[in-house]
């Protein structure tokens, strides 16, 4: 069975008026709310497709919108793309108790959250490292009367990959009649969104026409400094604040999919302050709020009025040429975000 993609849910990013896209804008009472799964098949593995709305197959996830973002455009000098992921529904606790551990750096603010859903909350370990052994051998290891065990792994198993790898299914049919994504931008934590990605752009065969960048903060770089290495690198702790990329090394696969794809993987790095001024100028620009780690991946478009990403996916071409290129960028959204926390950014990095 495919793990669904990264839930949460905020008010989406508004059409531009001069795009051309026919899809209809969502908003908050069109959401659809998650219908519970079905039950496990018996009949061996089975295949699982994206659909418009949650309750036409009983999915926990929906496919969720691409549209074209001026703003976002004018600034890059090419066509932007945003992949909103962060209109997925949520409530994937509310209906089970699942124990989470979460290391001590996970904020009070998130722990409450999960609290809130329903969820059996333990924090353990400085970095998910430290709470992933403790969850495997503590915890799972002990047996309770009437309670099966099961391990759900944040990121680092192809069932993950290949849940977040229909979200390119969904861009490959959702691009303008006509035209082709020619990168995608994204975060990277563990490695389950990345990975995801680049099995998706590898499905529709898109390795020599697409380049991933991948974004992560200083302080949760663990790829950007394996690439720097040589070699997949463990950091000694996690001191970036976005603590949602805070795997103090990426899974084994997303440093073969670096080498797979040789040029056409981007590794790259902002600093917090540049991913907290991303969260703030997206609110001010789309009214809508996504925590630091997504931050990351906007501040990899925004970074140097466009250049930076110009740089890593345009290099050498005319800028007619870029003008035409199109990038996705995908809006992981974020639950670990208010008005409040964003705020405290702007004092704390004074901006």
């Amino acid at each position: 069975m495919d793990f669904p993609r990264p839930l949460s849910i905020h008010a989406p990013f508004p059409y531009p008026t001069n795009t051309t896209k026919t899809t209809p804008i969502v908003t908050m009472a069109s959401i659809p709310t998650p219908a519970p799964s079905p039950p496990p098949s018996t009949k061996g593995t089975t295949t699982t497709t994206t659909t418009t709305t949650a309750q036409d197959t009983l999915q926990p996830w929906i496919e969720t919108p691409l549209i074209y973002s001026a703003q976002m455009s004018r600034n890059a000098g090419c066509n932007i793309y945003l992949k909103l992921e962060n209109v997925q529904p949520s409530g994937s606790f509310k209906s089970r108790t699942a124990t989470i551990v979460v290391p001590l750096s996970t904020s009070p603010f998130m722990v409450q959250k999960l609290k809130d859903a329903g969820a059996q909350v333990v924090q353990k370990g400085q970095s998910w490292i430290e709470a992933d052994t403790f969850l495997r051998e503590e915890l799972l290891a002990k047996d309770t009367p009437g309670v099966e065990n099961v391990y759900v792994p944040p990121f680092d198993h192809p069932a993950i990959w290949r849940g977040a790898s229909t979200l390119i299914d969904e861009v490959v049919r959702q691009m303008p009649e006509g035209q082709k994504m020619d990168a995608v931008v994204c975060n990277v934590g563990g490695g389950g969104l990345v990975n995801g990605v680049c099995e998706g752009v590898h499905k529709h065969g898109l390795e020599d026409g697409v380049k991933v960048v991948a974004l992560e903060t200083e302080g949760a770089d663990s790829l950007f400094q394996s690439t720097l290495k040589g070699e997949l690198v463990t950091l000694e702790g996690i001191t970036s604040l976005a603590t949602s990329l805070g795997a103090r090394t990426v899974s084994g696969r997303t440093w073969e999919w670096y080498q797979q794809m040789k040029g056409g993987f981007v590794s790259g790095v902002v600093t917090d302050k540049e991913a907290a001024e991303a969260c703030v100028r997206f609110l001010d620009e789309g009214r809508v709020m996504v925590e630091l780690s997504c931050g990351a991946t906007l501040a990899g478009v925004y970074k140097d009025q466009g250049r930076w990403l110009r740089e890593q996916v345009g290099k050498g071409v005319s800028d007619e040429e870029w003008k035409g290129k199109n990038v996705v960028v995908v809006v992981c959204g974020g639950s670990n975000v208010s008005w409040e926390i964003l705020e405290g950014y702007k004092k704390t990095f004074g901006f």
